[in-house]
């Protein structure tokens, strides 16, 4: 039985509402006992797999306690475990884990290098599907017509590939938002909200790489539906349906009035719903997701990070009493909070997933790095995520970082903050998070809105000694070369900002950033790094710059908001305004 079809057979729905609440309640029960728990999860891990070449190299059969453990395995990055996973993934077996890989999930790193992230049997059962079931909760407990009908929700996660690429030894090498969990590994209820939809498999062909037109055919189609959820996880993914509809608008309802799909016959022309949408057209303008699904209730995404900056007016775009809940707070290696309730942002801590380790996200990480447990975490504070789990990861920096928020029944609860790297021209060291906080600030400070951000280092003058123009670059027009490296900001506003809007608001983030970092901070006192810039782009540039991205092949999960961007092409592709 396929993931769509599976939505159809009667009881489903109870039985699934039963799953995700039994494992929501496991994973709050277990916080009753944290220590216990993690201890517990270390015994499984050097237990199970103590006789892979891995563990016989790192002596985990001796392992008993964490410190053992510390002891035993240096922290590790990706590049570390690849040698033994490329191996794995050509053949071998029984080294980083004593279970075979049912499938390698794909993760683009910061490179943009496609990670295989080796995924067991074992894995799936222990760490992965517990949480997977439990973050649906929020959603359907309060929201309960997402289940209503199969059609009810528009997963734009969900990508299945009816011929998936595999690695040497067979195994799909996917995206986890393509695998049937169901088929892979004999958990039918895994079948998310919406991948029952009539678009949830698509009854055109399309090639594999035009994720483009697959995203435009969904579209299409849940037009006709009356949506009450959009599942995004990805929030940039969320953002483009806005500028999605209006894009592809007059096609949408031409196809809607026609009946076809693609261009071919689809069903029986809708005249009617046709004519509905073309007066929402007339009488708005501006057509947005609101109008078209007026009875939705709820979107599920990411909302920290770079999103945070733009979702509260994005929501507006779907309608003024729309929830956004968050998705966890995990990677494709692995989870490490998800939500239990419906707090906006953060997720308690997952204790039977993997064991947790952490370091002060101030620090740069090493292998002999000194680590933190979940009990030692002070709410406030971000930290590096390190984790270890069944699957044959070990000691594994994601190369993410969390901030904590609270802490529930001593369980901390935290939320994404951003990537572990830095950006470093001149000794600041900046981090994803702290531009964001300081973001947030500045904007606040004059009442100020954005709809997408990103950064980039621009290098001194050469000879050095030109007069750096800030105003200038606020205006929109070309400043002179900076006498010292300074951050310049691409901002596509939310309504227009006037200039000396603009103007306040660049030296209020200068004074954000400084008081966020104290290596910015030092920086500009020295003179090593100017004042920053402000270069304000139009309002559909950030979309644009994303419809390109996935145009060029890269599947719309993986094209996620970037707030250092570097590479000169990349930002010239975002900067450079439409012809015409």
């Amino acid at each position: 039985m396929n993931v769509s079809s599976v939505w159809h057979t009667p009881g489903h729905t109870g039985r699934y509402r039963e799953r995700v609440f039994a494992a929501r309640d496991r994973l709050a029960a277990e916080h009753a006992d944290l220590r216990g728990v993690q201890q517990r999860v270390l015994t499984d891990l050097v237990g199970f797999n103590a006789s892979t070449g891995f563990g016989r190299r790192h002596g985990l059969g001796r392992v008993l306690t964490v410190d053992d453990f510390r002891e035993s395995v240096p922290v590790r990055t990706y590049a570390d475990h690849a040698p033994l996973i490329e191996r794995t993934a050509a053949g071998e077996r029984n080294l980083l884990s004593a279970d075979a890989p049912a499938v390698y999930f794909t993760s683009s790193g910061s490179t943009g290098a496609h990670k295989k992230v080796p995924v067991t049997p074992r894995f799936m059962s222990t760490t992965f599907m517990p949480f997977y079931f439990a973050a649906w909760a929020p959603l359907i407990e309060h929201f309960p017509e997402v289940l209503e009908r199969p059609d009810a929700v528009l997963n734009l996660k969900h990508d299945p590939l009816a011929a998936p690429p595999v690695t040497g030894d067979g195994r799909p090498h996917v995206g986890a938002s393509q695998v049937d969990f169901g088929a892979r590994f004999g958990e039918p209820l895994s079948a998310e909200p919406g991948t029952g939809a009539p678009w949830a498999t698509l009854a055109v062909p399309t090639e594999p790489g035009d994720h483009l037109e697959r995203a435009y055919l969904r579209l299409r189609l849940a037009v006709q539906s009356d949506l009450r959820a959009l599942i995004g996880i990805n929030p940039a993914m969320v953002a483009a349906v806005p500028y999605q509809l209006n894009l592809w608008w007059s096609r949408i309802v031409k196809e809607v009035r026609d009946g076809t799909l693609g261009g071919l016959p689809y069903r029986a022309p809708d005249p009617e719903r046709a004519a509905e949408l073309e007066r929402l057209a007339e009488y708005f303008g501006t057509v947005r997701p609101a109008h078209v699904w007026p009875r939705l209730r709820a979107l599920f995404c990411w909302t920290t990070g770079v999103a945070s900056l733009y979702l509260p007016a994005l929501r507006e775009e779907f309608g003024p009493g729309v929830a956004v809940l968050p998705a966890p707070v995990a990677a494709s290696e692995g989870p490490v909070g998800v939500a239990l309730d419906r707090h906006a942002s953060a997720g308690s801590l997952v204790a039977s997933a993997s064991v947790y380790e952490f370091v002060p996200a101030d620090q740069d990480l090493a292998p002999d790095s000194a680590t933190l447990l979940p009990h030692e975490l002070e709410a406030g504070h971000d930290y590096h995520v390190i984790f270890s789990h069944v699957g044959g990861l070990y000691r594994y920096a994601v190369g993410d970082v969390v901030r904590v928020v609270d802490s529930v029944g001593g369980v901390p609860r935290m939320e994404y903050a951003g990537r572990g790297g830095r950006s470093d021209a001149a000794g600041e060291r900046l981090r994803d998070a702290e531009v964001v906080r300081a973001l947030h600030t500045a904007l606040d400070s004059g009442g100020l809105a954005l709809r997408n951000v990103a950064c980039r280092v621009e290098p001194a003058a050469a000879p050095a000694g030109a007069p750096a123009s800030t105003a200038a670059s606020t205006a929109g027009r070309p400043a002179a070369a900076p006498a010292a490296p300074r951050y310049v900001f691409a901002i596509a506003p939310r309504t227009p900002w006037h200039e000396r809007e603009s103007a306040r608001f660049t030296a209020a983030l200068d004074g954000s950033l400084a008081a966020q970092s104290p290596g910015y901070a030092r920086a500009r006192s020295a003179g090593r790094l100017g004042a920053p810039a402000v270069r304000l782009l139009d309002a559909e540039a950030f979309d644009r710059d994303w419809h390109e991205a996935v145009a060029t092949g890269i599947r719309p999960t993986q094209v996620k908001d970037r707030l250092f961007r570097q590479d000169d092409a990349l930002w010239d592709r975002l900067t450079t305004a439409p012809r015409g």
